[in-house]
């Protein structure tokens, strides 16, 4: 893959390559810095909140996403006939492909983001171990397996339970937990299949898994020549790897190991080079008290609000300024965090039917306002929501002096939030943010699986009785 340079001229016009909230606030932020947008949409999107505030839309192909946002030769060919000086690629489709990145770069595009070598390096899971070591950052044991004599055998080694990772993964697809010899016979194979469906590499590692973790990242922003943190996050709230609440900072980290995660990611980032806007994720040990790299994501992630609230910073603009090859604008003793922001993410889907997608046009909308309240999202009264895409509507973020303002203020935010004609996840979040043990803050990933099993086993009771 090309490792092009950034350029040294001011960008002008930019393709956003993505749809939905990030799509409105990659385009918000452009405005703001009197730099044109537009934006690519399928023939779902081409009423959307996002084609409307673009200075131009195009359209990019039908509906499913395969014909549309996942389509390089498209996106760069919309790029260049709109006269496009760069591309962003938000998060998700497009936005961690190295070849899109390549294909960016061998046009004259320029990637905001990282280079495409750099995307390739952290993409692959077991290279991304490899540099993580080098950069004498902690990882968990474990290793690549190509067969499932190997798996046992490395299995046997690191101790069960263990997880079974797609080396081309993310968003824990492709990824299977095994406690037993047999279970990780029975798994192995079908999580190779689920890797090679989804990344099109069905290569795999094991990996000794931690009983009780938090998640925990950390923001980093390099330029290539060097990089700085943006302080951490904490995104344990999950449901099947999938994250829920995000907040920043993350509570009740011990303050040695906050400051190693913080330096961690740094040395990472530093090690590769690394350009653009980042992220470092780590799994705590809450037992050991210890902490292990899991991954890099190379973009801007969903839960960047958090970060910007506590720091007073745009990450966009950050992004685009070392897209223009400049070096970064602040230093990390200039990186002040001002309070706590904790982030909801906003699903149109039905919790009390396994969280099944609740598509179909929005009637009513009114989103909330109010000290310390920020709501990210491309919803308005009458706007459809497609099946074909991904069932985030909004993130809605609040943000306080201290965490139990934030949460006092992130809950009457949800009370006020109205969005009628679909189901939404809204209530579950309330319910989730008067739990004590949410409340107490520091859960690990297993909490929100827990708290709905004894939920549907009281219901299932209250039935019965």
């Amino acid at each position: 893959m090309s490792d092009n340079s950034t350029s040294s001229l001011p960008i002008r016009r930019v393709l956003v390559a993505n749809r939905g909230e990030i799509a409105v606030r990659v385009i918000r932020t452009l405005k703001r810095l009197g730099i044109e947008s537009v934006l690519a949409v399928s023939t779902a999107d081409r009423e959307s909140l996002g084609a409307r505030l673009a200075d131009r839309a195009v359209c990019i192909g039908p509906a499913r996403s395969t014909d549309s946002y996942l389509k390089i030769e498209t996106m760069v060919a919309a790029a260049l006939g709109t006269g496009c000086q760069a591309v962003h690629p938000g998060y998700g489709f497009l936005s961690e492909r190295a070849e899109f990145a390549a294909a960016c770069e061998e046009n004259g595009l320029i990637f905001i983001g990282p280079t495409s070598g750099q995307i390739e390096r952290v993409g692959n899971k077991l290279e991304a171990r490899r540099i993580a070591d080098e950069a004498q950052v902690p990882t968990t044991p474990g290793g690549p397996v190509a067969s499932l004599d190997e798996a046992l055998r490395l299995a046997d080694q690191v101790g069960y339970p263990v997880l079974i990772k797609a080396v081309a993964g993310g968003g824990g697809r492709g990824m299977k937990r095994a406690d037993t010899p047999a279970e990780l016979n029975a798994m192995f194979e079908l999580a190779g299949a689920e890797a090679l469906a989804a990344f099109g590499d069905g290569r795999v590692y094991i990996e000794c898994y931690v009983t009780k973790g938090r998640h925990v990242e950390v923001q980093v922003l390099g330029d290539g020549e060097s990089a700085i943190h943006l302080g951490d996050r904490d995104c344990s709230v999950q449901r099947r790897y999938q994250k829920l609440i995000e907040e920043a900072p993350a509570p009740h980290l011990p303050e040695r190991m906050r400051q190693e995660l913080h330096a961690s990611a740094v040395r990472f980032a530093r090690h590769i080079g690394y350009r653009s806007l980042g992220t470092v994720e780590f799994l705590v040990d809450v037992e050991r008290q210890r902490f292990y790299f899991l991954e890099m994501n190379a973009r801007i992630q969903v839960e960047h609000p958090v970060t910007e609230l506590i720091t007073g910073l745009d990450l966009v603009a950050e992004q685009v300024r070392i897209a223009e090859g400049h070096p970064i604008s602040i230093t990390q003793e200039s990186v002040q965090q001002r309070g706590h922001a904790v982030e909801c993410r906003i699903n149109a889907e039905d919790p009390a039917h396994d969280f099944r997608p609740s598509p179909g046009r929005i009637v009513e909308a009114h989103f909330p306002q109010g000290e310390g309240i920020r709501v990210d999202t491309h919803m308005e009264a009458g706007a459809m929501i497609p099946p074909y895409y991904d069932s985030m509507i909004a993130k809605l973020i609040a943000h306080g002096p201290t965490r139990d303002i934030a949460l006092r203020r992130l809950d009457a935010a949800l009370a006020d939030l109205r969005l009628t004609g679909i189901q939404t996840n809204q209530q579950l979040h309330r319910d989730v943010l008067a739990t004590p043990e949410f409340i107490e803050g520091g859960v690990d990933t297993g909490f929100l699986g827990r708290w709905l099993a004894e939920r549907a086993t009281a219901t299932t009771t209250g039935h019965q009785a």
